[in-house]
Protein backbone atom coordinates (compact mmCIF):
# COMPACT_ATOMS: atom_id res chain seq x y z
CA UNK A 1 0.00 0.00 0.00
CA UNK A 2 1.64 3.48 -1.12
CA UNK A 3 1.00 6.05 1.96
CA UNK A 4 -0.59 9.07 1.82
CA UNK A 5 2.85 10.47 2.39
CA UNK A 6 4.26 8.89 -0.73
CA UNK A 7 1.10 10.42 -2.30
CA UNK A 8 1.86 14.18 -0.92
CA UNK A 9 4.93 13.66 -2.64
CA UNK A 10 4.38 12.50 -5.98
CA UNK A 11 1.40 15.55 -6.09
CA UNK A 12 3.06 18.46 -4.73
CA UNK A 13 5.61 18.91 -7.20
CA UNK A 14 3.04 18.50 -10.12
CA UNK A 15 0.70 21.12 -8.18
CA UNK A 16 3.51 23.47 -7.79
CA UNK A 17 4.68 23.28 -11.62
CA UNK A 18 0.90 23.78 -11.99
CA UNK A 19 0.98 26.81 -10.48
CA UNK A 20 3.58 28.00 -11.34
CA UNK A 21 2.44 28.10 -15.18
CA UNK A 22 3.33 30.77 -17.65
CA UNK A 23 1.07 32.87 -19.34
CA UNK A 24 1.90 32.34 -23.14
CA UNK A 25 1.82 35.69 -24.89
CA UNK A 26 2.31 34.94 -29.22
CA UNK A 27 4.08 37.79 -30.86
CA UNK A 28 3.56 37.38 -34.86
CA UNK A 29 6.44 39.65 -36.52
CA UNK A 30 7.73 40.52 -39.89
CA UNK A 31 11.79 40.11 -38.50
CA UNK A 32 14.59 37.86 -40.21
CA UNK A 33 18.30 37.69 -40.75
CA UNK A 34 20.51 39.96 -38.14
CA UNK A 35 16.44 41.67 -37.38
CA UNK A 36 15.03 38.65 -36.13
CA UNK A 37 17.82 37.80 -33.93
CA UNK A 38 17.60 40.83 -32.35
CA UNK A 39 14.32 40.61 -31.62
CA UNK A 40 14.53 36.83 -30.39
CA UNK A 41 17.41 38.31 -27.99
CA UNK A 42 14.85 41.25 -26.40
CA UNK A 43 11.90 38.18 -26.20
CA UNK A 44 14.77 35.71 -24.89
CA UNK A 45 15.84 38.71 -22.50
CA UNK A 46 12.48 39.26 -21.38
CA UNK A 47 11.28 35.65 -20.43
CA UNK A 48 14.26 35.49 -18.32
CA UNK A 49 13.52 38.58 -16.76
CA UNK A 50 10.45 37.33 -14.97
CA UNK A 51 8.57 33.92 -14.22
CA UNK A 52 5.05 35.31 -14.98
CA UNK A 53 4.32 35.49 -18.49
CA UNK A 54 6.42 33.43 -21.93
CA UNK A 55 6.66 35.64 -24.75
CA UNK A 56 6.95 33.22 -28.07
CA UNK A 57 7.98 35.34 -30.88
CA UNK A 58 6.81 34.20 -34.66
CA UNK A 59 8.21 35.11 -37.67
CA UNK A 60 5.35 35.93 -40.53
CA UNK A 61 7.11 36.85 -43.66
CA UNK A 62 7.70 40.20 -44.82
CA UNK A 63 5.61 43.27 -43.88
CA UNK A 64 2.87 42.62 -46.21
CA UNK A 65 2.52 38.60 -45.00
CA UNK A 66 2.56 39.54 -41.72
CA UNK A 67 -0.24 42.02 -42.15
CA UNK A 68 -1.98 39.56 -43.78
CA UNK A 69 -1.61 36.40 -41.79
CA UNK A 70 -2.46 39.16 -38.68
CA UNK A 71 -5.75 39.84 -40.27
CA UNK A 72 -6.63 36.01 -41.59
CA UNK A 73 -5.65 35.02 -37.82
CA UNK A 74 -8.35 37.14 -36.48
CA UNK A 75 -11.16 36.30 -38.83
CA UNK A 76 -9.97 32.57 -38.16
CA UNK A 77 -10.45 33.57 -34.23
CA UNK A 78 -6.82 32.51 -33.87
CA UNK A 79 -4.96 35.96 -33.50
CA UNK A 80 -1.76 36.42 -31.81
CA UNK A 81 -1.74 38.90 -28.49
CA UNK A 82 0.96 41.46 -30.24
CA UNK A 83 0.84 41.81 -33.82
CA UNK A 84 3.77 44.17 -35.70
CA UNK A 85 2.33 45.74 -38.63
CA UNK A 86 4.25 48.52 -40.71
CA UNK A 87 3.31 51.93 -40.75
CA UNK A 88 1.59 51.57 -44.08
CA UNK A 89 -1.13 49.24 -42.54
CA UNK A 90 -2.03 51.55 -39.74
CA UNK A 91 -5.20 53.11 -41.41
CA UNK A 92 -6.48 49.60 -42.12
CA UNK A 93 -5.77 48.14 -38.32
CA UNK A 94 -7.46 51.62 -36.99
CA UNK A 95 -10.41 50.86 -39.26
CA UNK A 96 -10.88 47.11 -38.37
CA UNK A 97 -13.23 47.76 -35.82
CA UNK A 98 -13.32 45.02 -32.56
CA UNK A 99 -9.68 43.88 -34.02
CA UNK A 100 -7.64 45.73 -31.92
CA UNK A 101 -7.10 46.92 -28.41
CA UNK A 102 -5.66 50.29 -28.24
CA UNK A 103 -2.34 50.19 -26.21
CA UNK A 104 -3.55 53.17 -24.03
CA UNK A 105 -6.33 50.94 -23.01
CA UNK A 106 -4.31 47.90 -22.42
CA UNK A 107 -1.61 49.64 -20.22
CA UNK A 108 -4.31 51.48 -18.35
CA UNK A 109 -6.15 48.00 -17.19
CA UNK A 110 -2.77 46.41 -16.53
CA UNK A 111 -1.56 49.37 -14.59
CA UNK A 112 1.96 49.65 -16.19
CA UNK A 113 3.26 52.59 -15.71
CA UNK A 114 2.99 54.37 -19.09
CA UNK A 115 3.72 58.37 -20.12
CA UNK A 116 3.00 58.73 -24.04
CA UNK A 117 4.66 62.06 -23.67
CA UNK A 118 7.74 59.67 -22.89
CA UNK A 119 8.08 58.98 -26.60
CA UNK A 120 9.81 61.02 -29.25
CA UNK A 121 6.43 63.08 -30.64
CA UNK A 122 7.40 62.87 -34.18
CA UNK A 123 7.10 58.86 -34.08
CA UNK A 124 4.46 58.42 -31.47
CA UNK A 125 1.96 61.26 -33.10
CA UNK A 126 2.00 58.81 -35.76
CA UNK A 127 0.66 55.81 -33.95
CA UNK A 128 -1.69 58.08 -31.95
CA UNK A 129 -5.20 59.92 -32.12
CA UNK A 130 -6.02 63.60 -32.60
CA UNK A 131 -6.32 63.84 -28.93
CA UNK A 132 -3.45 62.18 -27.96
CA UNK A 133 -4.08 58.51 -27.29
CA UNK A 134 -1.49 55.79 -28.51
CA UNK A 135 -3.21 52.96 -30.47
CA UNK A 136 -0.14 50.67 -31.11
CA UNK A 137 3.26 51.15 -29.52
CA UNK A 138 6.14 52.30 -31.51
CA UNK A 139 8.82 50.03 -32.03
CA UNK A 140 10.71 49.83 -35.43
CA UNK A 141 10.58 53.16 -36.27
CA UNK A 142 12.96 54.64 -38.98
CA UNK A 143 13.40 57.40 -41.55
CA UNK A 144 15.21 57.15 -45.16
CA UNK A 145 19.11 58.69 -45.22
CA UNK A 146 21.73 58.94 -47.69
CA UNK A 147 24.61 56.24 -47.64
CA UNK A 148 27.70 56.78 -48.85
CA UNK A 149 30.58 54.47 -50.25
CA UNK A 150 33.49 56.67 -48.92
CA UNK A 151 36.00 54.60 -50.62
CA UNK A 152 33.91 55.08 -54.25
CA UNK A 153 34.42 58.48 -53.69
CA UNK A 154 38.27 58.25 -53.34
CA UNK A 155 38.42 56.25 -56.28
CA UNK A 156 36.53 58.90 -58.53
CA UNK A 157 38.78 61.18 -57.75
CA UNK A 158 36.36 63.17 -55.01
CA UNK A 159 37.02 63.91 -51.39
CA UNK A 160 35.81 60.84 -49.60
CA UNK A 161 33.92 63.00 -46.46
CA UNK A 162 32.06 64.76 -49.01
CA UNK A 163 28.26 64.65 -47.48
CA UNK A 164 26.26 65.81 -50.49
CA UNK A 165 23.18 68.53 -49.10
CA UNK A 166 21.20 68.41 -52.32
CA UNK A 167 20.15 66.86 -55.30
CA UNK A 168 22.24 68.76 -57.70
CA UNK A 169 25.26 68.24 -55.40
CA UNK A 170 24.71 64.77 -55.86
CA UNK A 171 24.38 64.38 -59.33
CA UNK A 172 27.90 66.31 -60.12
CA UNK A 173 28.77 63.69 -57.83
CA UNK A 174 27.35 60.80 -59.92
CA UNK A 175 28.36 61.95 -63.20
CA UNK A 176 31.96 61.93 -61.78
CA UNK A 177 31.36 58.27 -60.72
CA UNK A 178 30.02 57.04 -63.68
CA UNK A 179 33.35 58.37 -65.58
CA UNK A 180 35.90 56.88 -62.82
CA UNK A 181 34.06 53.76 -63.88
CA UNK A 182 31.00 52.91 -61.32
CA UNK A 183 28.19 50.87 -62.70
CA UNK A 184 25.70 51.92 -59.80
CA UNK A 185 26.48 55.25 -58.78
CA UNK A 186 22.76 55.49 -57.06
CA UNK A 187 20.25 52.77 -55.84
CA UNK A 188 17.76 53.18 -53.73
CA UNK A 189 15.12 50.92 -51.21
CA UNK A 190 12.00 51.64 -51.13
CA UNK A 191 10.92 53.78 -53.90
CA UNK A 192 7.81 55.27 -52.90
CA UNK A 193 8.48 55.96 -49.35
CA UNK A 194 11.52 57.37 -50.33
CA UNK A 195 11.47 59.53 -53.44
CA UNK A 196 7.29 60.50 -53.12
CA UNK A 197 6.03 60.25 -49.32
CA UNK A 198 9.34 61.54 -47.92
CA UNK A 199 10.10 63.93 -50.82
CA UNK A 200 6.72 65.98 -50.54
CA UNK A 201 7.17 65.75 -46.46
CA UNK A 202 10.58 67.27 -46.41
CA UNK A 203 9.51 69.84 -49.06
CA UNK A 204 6.17 71.09 -47.49
CA UNK A 205 4.03 69.23 -50.39
CA UNK A 206 1.11 67.42 -50.16
CA UNK A 207 0.74 63.40 -51.20
CA UNK A 208 -3.15 63.32 -50.00
CA UNK A 209 -5.75 65.87 -49.33
CA UNK A 210 -7.00 66.01 -45.82
CA UNK A 211 -3.47 65.99 -44.58
CA UNK A 212 -2.23 63.09 -45.79
CA UNK A 213 -5.06 60.75 -44.70
CA UNK A 214 -4.57 62.05 -41.09
CA UNK A 215 -7.99 63.95 -40.89
CA UNK A 216 -10.40 61.61 -42.42
CA UNK A 217 -10.68 58.79 -45.01
CA UNK A 218 -12.40 61.09 -47.98
CA UNK A 219 -8.71 62.08 -48.55
CA UNK A 220 -7.47 62.14 -52.28
CA UNK A 221 -3.67 61.63 -53.85
CA UNK A 222 -1.97 64.67 -54.87
CA UNK A 223 1.50 63.44 -55.22
CA UNK A 224 1.70 64.38 -58.89
CA UNK A 225 2.54 67.78 -58.20
CA UNK A 226 5.44 69.94 -60.00
CA UNK A 227 7.81 68.86 -57.19
CA UNK A 228 7.49 65.46 -57.91
CA UNK A 229 7.20 65.51 -61.40
CA UNK A 230 10.68 67.07 -61.82
CA UNK A 231 12.12 64.83 -58.90
CA UNK A 232 10.58 61.62 -61.12
CA UNK A 233 12.14 63.22 -64.56
CA UNK A 234 15.48 63.69 -63.14
CA UNK A 235 15.64 60.00 -61.84
CA UNK A 236 14.23 59.13 -64.86
CA UNK A 237 17.22 60.89 -66.78
CA UNK A 238 19.84 59.68 -64.62
CA UNK A 239 18.35 55.43 -65.12
CA UNK A 240 18.86 56.54 -68.56
CA UNK A 241 22.13 57.68 -68.49
CA UNK A 242 23.44 55.02 -66.11
CA UNK A 243 23.68 56.78 -62.68
CA UNK A 244 20.78 55.46 -61.47
CA UNK A 245 20.23 52.21 -61.54
CA UNK A 246 16.99 50.36 -60.28
CA UNK A 247 17.31 47.27 -57.54
CA UNK A 248 13.96 46.81 -56.86
CA UNK A 249 10.72 47.27 -54.96
CA UNK A 250 11.81 46.46 -51.54
CA UNK A 251 15.41 46.72 -50.41
CA UNK A 252 16.61 44.96 -52.93
CA UNK A 253 19.43 47.58 -53.45
CA UNK A 254 20.72 46.84 -49.87
CA UNK A 255 23.15 44.04 -50.76
CA UNK A 256 24.51 45.71 -54.04
CA UNK A 257 25.67 48.84 -51.84
CA UNK A 258 27.22 46.18 -49.06
CA UNK A 259 29.33 44.43 -51.75
CA UNK A 260 30.28 47.88 -53.06
CA UNK A 261 28.96 47.51 -56.29
CA UNK A 262 26.43 51.18 -55.66
CA UNK A 263 28.81 54.12 -54.58
CA UNK A 264 25.36 56.34 -52.87
CA UNK A 265 22.41 54.37 -51.85
CA UNK A 266 19.21 55.95 -50.21
CA UNK A 267 17.61 53.76 -47.77
CA UNK A 268 16.28 53.79 -44.41
CA UNK A 269 18.57 54.56 -41.40
CA UNK A 270 17.70 50.91 -40.13
CA UNK A 271 20.13 49.96 -43.19
CA UNK A 272 22.84 50.83 -40.51
CA UNK A 273 23.12 47.73 -38.97
CA UNK A 274 23.43 45.66 -42.16
CA UNK A 275 26.09 48.02 -43.76
CA UNK A 276 27.80 48.36 -40.69
CA UNK A 277 28.02 44.28 -40.33
CA UNK A 278 28.86 43.89 -43.49
CA UNK A 279 30.70 46.06 -45.83
CA UNK A 280 34.29 46.49 -46.39
CA UNK A 281 34.80 49.73 -47.05
CA UNK A 282 34.43 52.87 -45.59
CA UNK A 283 30.99 54.43 -45.32
CA UNK A 284 29.56 57.25 -44.06
CA UNK A 285 25.48 58.14 -42.95
CA UNK A 286 24.36 61.53 -43.75
CA UNK A 287 20.64 63.64 -44.44
CA UNK A 288 18.24 62.77 -47.24
CA UNK A 289 19.18 65.33 -49.93
CA UNK A 290 16.87 68.28 -51.11
CA UNK A 291 15.64 70.37 -53.70
CA UNK A 292 17.59 73.94 -53.15
CA UNK A 293 14.78 75.96 -55.43
CA UNK A 294 11.55 75.05 -53.06
CA UNK A 295 10.95 77.59 -50.12
CA UNK A 296 11.50 75.94 -46.22
CA UNK A 297 13.24 72.94 -47.70
CA UNK A 298 14.50 70.65 -46.30
CA UNK A 299 12.00 70.43 -43.59
CA UNK A 300 11.40 67.03 -41.61
CA UNK A 301 11.30 63.59 -42.85
CA UNK A 302 8.41 60.83 -41.48
CA UNK A 303 8.99 57.33 -39.88
CA UNK A 304 8.27 54.27 -41.67
CA UNK A 305 9.13 51.12 -40.30
CA UNK A 306 6.06 49.40 -37.88
CA UNK A 307 4.67 49.17 -34.40
CA UNK A 308 3.19 47.09 -31.94
CA UNK A 309 -0.72 46.65 -32.19
CA UNK A 310 -2.63 44.24 -29.30
CA UNK A 311 -5.12 42.29 -30.78
CA UNK A 312 -8.70 41.77 -29.12
CA UNK A 313 -10.09 38.82 -27.97
CA UNK A 314 -7.85 37.24 -25.23
CA UNK A 315 -8.00 37.08 -21.34
CA UNK A 316 -6.94 39.67 -18.64
CA UNK A 317 -4.22 37.89 -17.45
CA UNK A 318 -2.86 37.98 -21.10
CA UNK A 319 -3.34 41.39 -21.10
CA UNK A 320 -1.31 42.04 -18.46
CA UNK A 321 1.53 39.87 -19.88
CA UNK A 322 1.32 41.94 -22.98
CA UNK A 323 1.67 45.09 -21.26
CA UNK A 324 4.93 43.85 -19.28
CA UNK A 325 6.80 43.13 -22.31
CA UNK A 326 6.00 46.58 -23.86
CA UNK A 327 6.77 48.29 -20.84
CA UNK A 328 10.41 45.94 -21.17
CA UNK A 329 10.54 47.36 -24.63
CA UNK A 330 10.36 50.87 -24.31
CA UNK A 331 12.81 51.05 -21.28
CA UNK A 332 16.00 53.45 -21.73
CA UNK A 333 18.32 50.37 -21.51
CA UNK A 334 16.43 47.77 -24.40
CA UNK A 335 15.71 51.33 -26.46
CA UNK A 336 18.97 52.21 -26.20
CA UNK A 337 20.29 49.15 -27.32
CA UNK A 338 17.87 48.14 -30.25
CA UNK A 339 18.86 51.53 -31.52
CA UNK A 340 22.56 51.72 -30.90
CA UNK A 341 22.15 47.85 -33.04
CA UNK A 342 19.85 48.56 -35.47
CA UNK A 343 19.93 52.46 -36.87
CA UNK A 344 16.09 52.22 -35.88
CA UNK A 345 15.30 55.80 -34.24
CA UNK A 346 15.28 55.38 -30.14
CA UNK A 347 11.56 55.78 -29.81
CA UNK A 348 11.67 57.52 -26.04
CA UNK A 349 13.82 60.50 -24.93
CA UNK A 350 15.08 58.30 -22.23
CA UNK A 351 16.81 56.12 -24.64
CA UNK A 352 18.28 58.57 -26.80
CA UNK A 353 19.71 60.65 -24.16
CA UNK A 354 20.86 57.13 -22.90
CA UNK A 355 22.51 56.63 -26.07
CA UNK A 356 24.46 60.17 -25.94
CA UNK A 357 25.48 59.79 -22.58
CA UNK A 358 27.45 56.38 -23.89
CA UNK A 359 29.15 58.20 -26.35
CA UNK A 360 27.84 56.07 -28.72
CA UNK A 361 27.12 58.86 -31.63
CA UNK A 362 30.45 60.59 -31.10
CA UNK A 363 32.42 56.95 -31.85
CA UNK A 364 29.82 56.03 -34.58
CA UNK A 365 29.40 59.74 -36.49
CA UNK A 366 26.57 59.73 -38.86
CA UNK A 367 23.99 57.76 -36.34
CA UNK A 368 22.30 60.54 -34.85
CA UNK A 369 21.57 62.07 -38.46
CA UNK A 370 17.77 60.24 -38.67
CA UNK A 371 16.78 61.43 -35.07
CA UNK A 372 18.25 65.08 -36.07
CA UNK A 373 16.34 64.87 -39.67
CA UNK A 374 12.89 63.93 -38.03
CA UNK A 375 12.92 66.31 -34.92
CA UNK A 376 14.65 69.56 -36.14
CA UNK A 377 12.08 71.44 -37.34
CA UNK A 378 8.27 71.63 -36.43
CA UNK A 379 6.21 68.87 -38.85
CA UNK A 380 3.53 70.30 -40.82
CA UNK A 381 0.14 69.26 -41.83
CA UNK A 382 2.30 67.40 -44.96
CA UNK A 383 5.58 66.28 -42.87
CA UNK A 384 3.59 64.65 -39.81
CA UNK A 385 3.08 61.08 -41.86
CA UNK A 386 0.64 59.64 -44.14
CA UNK A 387 -2.45 58.06 -43.54
CA UNK A 388 -3.84 56.24 -45.74
CA UNK A 389 -6.45 52.78 -46.15
CA UNK A 390 -5.28 50.23 -48.65
CA UNK A 391 -1.85 51.94 -48.90
CA UNK A 392 0.56 49.17 -49.41
CA UNK A 393 -2.04 48.34 -52.41
CA UNK A 394 -1.56 51.80 -53.66
CA UNK A 395 2.36 51.82 -52.98
CA UNK A 396 2.20 48.45 -55.29
CA UNK A 397 0.27 50.88 -57.96
CA UNK A 398 3.35 53.42 -57.53
CA UNK A 399 5.82 50.74 -57.90
CA UNK A 400 4.09 49.56 -61.05
CA UNK A 401 4.06 52.92 -62.49
CA UNK A 402 7.72 54.12 -61.30
CA UNK A 403 9.41 51.11 -63.11
CA UNK A 404 7.56 51.87 -66.51
CA UNK A 405 9.18 55.15 -65.56
CA UNK A 406 12.70 53.54 -65.11
CA UNK A 407 12.33 52.02 -68.16
CA UNK A 408 11.70 54.62 -70.57
CA UNK A 409 8.01 53.52 -71.25
CA UNK A 410 6.28 56.45 -69.41
CA UNK A 411 7.40 59.88 -69.03
CA UNK A 412 7.42 61.37 -65.31
CA UNK A 413 3.66 63.11 -65.27
CA UNK A 414 1.99 60.66 -67.06
CA UNK A 415 2.87 57.59 -64.82
CA UNK A 416 2.14 60.09 -61.62
CA UNK A 417 -1.10 61.10 -62.77
CA UNK A 418 -1.96 57.52 -63.85
CA UNK A 419 -0.70 56.40 -60.36
CA UNK A 420 -2.73 59.28 -58.79
CA UNK A 421 -6.24 58.16 -60.58
CA UNK A 422 -6.00 54.00 -60.36
CA UNK A 423 -4.57 54.83 -56.39
CA UNK A 424 -7.77 57.22 -55.53
CA UNK A 425 -9.87 54.13 -56.86
CA UNK A 426 -8.40 52.11 -54.03
CA UNK A 427 -8.92 54.94 -51.60
CA UNK A 428 -12.84 55.10 -52.51
CA UNK A 429 -13.40 51.47 -51.69
CA UNK A 430 -11.42 51.90 -48.34
CA UNK A 431 -13.63 54.73 -47.50
CA UNK A 432 -16.70 53.13 -48.29
CA UNK A 433 -15.87 49.86 -46.33
CA UNK A 434 -14.64 52.12 -43.52
CA UNK A 435 -17.94 53.22 -43.12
Amino acid sequence: MISAAAVLTAVLPAMTGMAAAQTEIQVWHAFSGRLGELIDKQISDFNASQGDYKVVGTNKGNYSEALNAGIAAFRAGEQPHILQVFEVGTATMMAAKGAVKPVYEVMAESQEPFDPSAYLAPVAGYYTTADGQMLSLPYNSSTPVLYINKDALKAAGLDPETKPATWPEVEEILVKLKESGSACPLTTAWQSWIHLENLGAYHDAPFATKSNGFEGTDTELVFNGDLQAKHIGKMAEWAKNGLFSYSGRRNEGGARFRSGECALFTESSAGYAGVKAEAAFEFAVTNLPYWPDVEGAPLNTIIGGASLWVMSGHEAEEYAGAAKFLTYLSSAEVQAQWHQDTGYLPITTAAYDLTKEQGFYNENPGTDVAILQMTGKAPTANSKGIRLGNFDQVRTIIDEELEAVWQGQKDAKAALDEAVSRGNELLRRFEQASR
